[in-house]
């Protein structure tokens, strides 16, 4: 075997499967969310709360894990961080109440929150850094294929089985590839680094200090969390009570919505790299693709009954994707000793608003609630995506009036 198929097989479908895995939890409950609903009696504020207790533990967690990396390297966290999502999917398989949901969700939230970073450290040990670009791309759309997985093939196996025995399924998987990564991935030194609390917490001041950061960081936040509030969550019930479609339609869509998004994210990174060689902006490029993607949440929002829903779907997941830019933007800006802190403190950001915005999202349509299971008025869904409209223009504008500053 050779020493690039050996690298491939033991370094990164490991931690690609883990991705993978991290995927399918985030966006699992925009499948499940009918049954969880009505097994669980929730409202639209508990299912909003509930799911998004994924991002808010993912979110508080990015900080120790990035410590965590440096000191333990990337086998032994991931590997026993998995133990902790198995517990959580295992705790939520078998809760009785909207408590044990959550306490379940947040363990499945803390348990996956190393899954991206932890392969960019190991690919950074094991691989020449010009292969980098195609292994982080080629891992993104991993992450795709797990979205993928969360929407129809979860739809295909209700059929024979149900909510509490898919977790109880996802959490023997995750366990499996816990030992695979433990016994399987190999263990490698790398020059010891100032790994110490008080160095990390120096280095994230300085980037939380720094003013292109905070030109950046509120856009990204705001249309990332956007995205991920939307297509991880209330996109199905969007699709079910304004688009009139049965549960398996409602899966199809979301399938082609991830695919779309799973494009995005291989196609953009290329894209800007080649679009900064030759010496164009980019940031007048995302804009655009931001610009983009706010039309169509703000078609979401007027509650039209929308033609060709499947190629709005994947256009949505595609612009959806475009926010994930600011991350390679930041890194050009910051050193290389910071740009990995500073791609985490942006996660960070990231996913604190995802929580707000996908637990204020169930908050505002829950006041138009038909009833338990019985769906959300069409007026909810305008306040609720309305918000998002006003809070992604906000942000449009700032970006406008701030991108000369950025291509400084």
């Amino acid at each position: 075997m050779t020493q690039a198929r050996r690298l491939f097989l033991s370094i990164f479908l490991p931690f690609a499967a883990g991705y993978f895995l991290s995927y399918v939890y985030r966006a699992v409950n925009a499948v499940i969310s009918g049954e969880l609903v009505t097994d669980m009696h929730l409202s639209a504020s508990q299912l909003g709360l509930l799911t998004s207790t994924y991002f808010i533990a993912f979110a508080f967690a990015q900080l120790p894990v990035g410590v965590l990396l440096d000191r333990f390297g990337p086998r032994r966290v991931e590997s026993l961080l998995l133990l902790v999502a198995a517990l959580g999917a295992i705790v939520f398989s078998s809760a009785d109440s909207l408590l044990v949901l959550t306490l379940g969700r947040l363990l499945i939230g803390i348990g996956v929150a190393c899954c991206l970073m932890a392969s960019f450290k190991a690919f950074a040990l094991w691989f020449r850094p010009d292969q980098l670009p195609f292994l982080n791309g080629s891992l993104m759309a991993f992450g795709a294929l797990g979205a993928l997985a969360a929407t129809k093939p979860v739809e295909w196996l209700l059929v024979f089985s149900d909510w509490r025995q898919l977790f109880a399924g996802l959490a023997a998987l995750t366990l499996t590839l816990s030992v695979v990564i433990f016994f399987i991935v190999p263990e490698r030194s790398e020059p010891p680094a100032d790994s110490r609390l008080r160095a990390q917490l120096a280095g994230l001041k300085q980037i939380f200090r720094d003013r292109f950061f905070w030109q950046l960081a509120p856009v990204a936040a705001v249309f990332s969390g956007s995205s991920l509030a939307i297509a991880t969550l209330w996109a199905a019930p969007w699709l079910r009570d304004i688009m009139g479609m049965d549960s398996g339609q409602v899966a199809m869509a979301l399938m082609v919505m991830a695919a779309g998004m799973g494009v995005g994210f291989l196609m953009l990174g290329f894209v800007l790299a080649r679009l900064i060689r030759l010496g164009i902006r980019p940031v007048p490029i995302v804009a655009v693709l931001l610009g983009l993607f706010l039309m169509a949440v703000t078609v979401m929002a007027s509650g039209w009954q929308v033609p060709g829903i499947f190629l709005f779907m994947a256009l949505f997941g595609f612009l959806g994707s475009v926010s994930s830019a600011v991350f390679a933007l930041l890194s050009r800006h910051f050193d290389q000793h910071l740009a990995g802190r500073a791609n985490t403190a942006l996660n960070l950001l990231v996913f604190l608003s995802a929580f707000i915005l996908q637990w204020g999202i169930g908050i505002i349509i829950g006041f138009w609630e038909v009833g338990a299971g019985a769906g959300y008025e069409k007026a909810g869904y305008q306040a609720a995506f309305g918000l998002l409209v006003v809070l992604q223009t906000g942000m449009l504008v700032r970006l406008a009036f701030n991108h000369r500053k950025l291509e400084d």
